[in-house]
C-alpha cells in the first residue's frame, strides 16, 4: 500500500545519488504525482520526460515507470508516439467520486466513533492544530496536504484497511478538484471548521452528530465543484 503524500515536502529537486532503483521509482513517482495534484501540471498539459528528467534530477527509466503506473490510477493519459497528457478534469468523473465518498466515509466516522483510541484522536487533534499558521500565510499546498492527513487518519481510527485505501484513493483523485475550488472566498477557513465539528463529533462517541457532519462537508465541496467547474 502507498503512502498519503504529504505535500508540503515535495517542492524541489532532490539529489539521488545513493538511491536504490525502487527508490528512485518511488520518488520519481511521488514527484510527478504532488505535481499532478496540486495542478503544477494541469490537466490537458502535456508532460515531456525528458524535461521531467531535468527538472527532478532522476533518471529516464524511473519517470518512464512513474507515469505507466499513473496512468493506471488515471493521473495521466499515454498516447503511443504522441507522448504523456494529464488526464482531463470531468465534472461526472468527480460527482461520481463524491456519490461513493458519502457513503463510504460515513461508513468511516461510524466505524472511527465505535473503533478511535485515544492516540488515533490525538493524531487528528495535531493535525488540525497545524490549520490556523498555514489559513495564515495562505499556503494552498500545506492545507492540501493536512485535507488529506486528516482524512486519512479518520480512516486510520477506523481500523479498516480495505475502507482506508478505497478512500486513500478517493481522496487523491479528488485532490485537483478540491485545489480549484480554493479560488472561492472563505473555503480554507469553511473546510478547517467543518474539520473541527467532525472531530468534536469523534471526541464525543457522537455516530449520529459524526455522520451529519462528514456528510455535510462532503456536500459543501459539492457545491463549491459545482460553484468552480
Amino acid at each position: 500500500m502507498s503512502e498519503t503524500i504529504d505535500l508540503s515536502s515535495l517542492r524541489q529537486p532532490v539529489s539521488t545519488p545513493t538511491k536504490s532503483a525502487a527508490q528512485l521509482r518511488e520518488l520519481a513517482y511521488a514527484q510527478i504525482k504532488q505535481r499532478i495534484i496540486s495542478c503544477e501540471y494541469r490537466p490537458g498539459d502535456a508532460i515531456n520526460e525528458a524535461q521531467l528528467t531535468a527538472a527532478l534530477g532522476i533518471g529516464r527509466t524511473p519517470i518512464h515507470q512513474a507515469l505507466h503506473r499513473l496512468e493506471v490510477e488515471g493521473m495521466v493519459t499515454i498516447m503511443p508516439r504522441k507522448g504523456v497528457m494529464v488526464t482531463a478534469l470531468s465534472l461526472n468523473d468527480v460527482l461520481d467520486m463524491i456519490e461513493v465518498r458519502v457513503s463510504n466515509e460515513q461508513l468511516c466516522v461510524k466505524l472511527a466513533v465505535e473503533r478511535a483510541n485515544d492516540a488515533d484522536i490525538q493524531a487528528m487533534r495535531d493535525i488540525l492544530d497545524q490549520t490556523p499558521a498555514l489559513l495564515a500565510r495562505h499556503d494552498v499546498t500545506g492545507l492540501m496536504s493536512l485535507d488529506l492527513q486528516f482524512h486519512m487518519s479518520i480512516s486510520a481510527a477506523a481500523h479498516n484497511r480495505v475502507l482506508a485505501e478505497l478512500l486513500r484513493n478517493l481522496h487523491e483523485k479528488q485532490a485537483r478538484f478540491w485545489y480549484l475550488t480554493l479560488s472561492e472566498n472563505h473555503h480554507s477557513e469553511r473546510i478547517y471548521h467543518e474539520h473541527l465539528k467532525i472531530l468534536e463529533a469523534l471526541e464525543q462517541r457522537d455516530g449520529s452528530a459524526a455522520i451529519a457532519a462528514i456528510h455535510h462537508h462532503i456536500d459543501d465541496f459539492r457545491r463549491a465543484i459545482m460553484r468552480t467547474l
